[in-house]
């Protein structure tokens, strides 16, 4: 399938599946309205996909790009209903992502504004070159964040430091990003990056792709303590293999 605003890239794994990289190819990673069209169109046919990268192309992307979404949203002002509609549309991109049962990891440099850092508050594992820089500056454009953001990132940052983020609009730095915890590591350049981002993509693929749903599903859940700890227990029982169990102690 060919796409206009990103590109979907895929490398078999050795130890099977597939190895699958998403690029914001727009100018600029910009998230114009084919970007929320093509997104769950490529989010759906992943296959037998172990692992996701996302990254961009010239930075890893300057957000929501008003001027081409306007036709939509402009007219949808005002309409509760219809406003909803438009977001939607972009909701499918960014709580689509969230939603992906294998592993999705970040790789960030340059710019990452806006919707850009709300769509990667949905993966795991996030990443970056020492270039990047992260804003959420809804709010000089008189808007309140809406993809996700302002519900994701205080359980990874802490709500003080998203209300920094959002209220302030200012942007942080990859050594202020990796100190508060919205990524893990910070790489020298953007060929560092794409290579470690490709190396943890190969490791965690090594790894029994049941149990790393399973892992993801617990952390994401979002239940109250006893029951997200019974629903791990219920994934074990109805996931865990005596194979598998063998290949460990063997490993061990």
């Amino acid at each position: 399938m060919t796409f206009q605003s990103i590109r979907l890239t895929q490398r078999p794994l050795s130890q099977g599946g597939q190895l699958t990289t998403l690029t914001l190819a727009a100018k600029m990673g910009s998230m114009g309205p084919a970007f929320w069209q093509e997104v769950p169109q490529a989010l759906a046919g992943l296959g037998d996909t172990r692992v996701l990268i996302v990254r961009g192309e010239q930075v890893f992307s300057a957000g929501l790009d008003i001027k081409s979404n306007g036709a939509a949203i402009v007219p949808a002002l005002g309409d509760p209903a219809a406003f909803k509609a438009v977001v939607d549309e972009m909701h499918a991109v960014t709580e689509g992502l969230a939603a992906l049962p294998m592993p999705v990891i970040a790789a960030v440099h340059g710019w990452c504004i806006g919707a850009g850092l709300e769509l990667i508050a949905g993966a795991d594992l996030r990443l970056c070159s020492q270039d990047a820089r992260f804003s959420l500056p809804e709010v000089k454009l008189g808007i309140t964040a809406d993809l996700g953001g302002l519900q994701r990132l205080p359980h990874l940052i802490g709500r003080g430091r998203t209300a920094h983020l959002a209220l302030t609009g200012e942007p942080i730095d990859a050594a202020t990003a990796e100190r508060w915890g919205l990524v893990t590591e910070v790489l020298p350049d953007q060929d560092a990056l794409f290579a470690r981002a490709e190396a943890l993509a190969e490791h965690l693929a090594s790894l029994p792709a049941a149990a790393l749903e399973g892992t993801k599903r617990t952390l994401n859940d979002g239940l109250p303590h006893a029951e997200s700890l019974a629903a791990a227990v219920r994934w074990n029982a109805e996931h865990m293999t005596q194979e598998a169990l063998q290949a460990a102690a063997r490993k061990g």
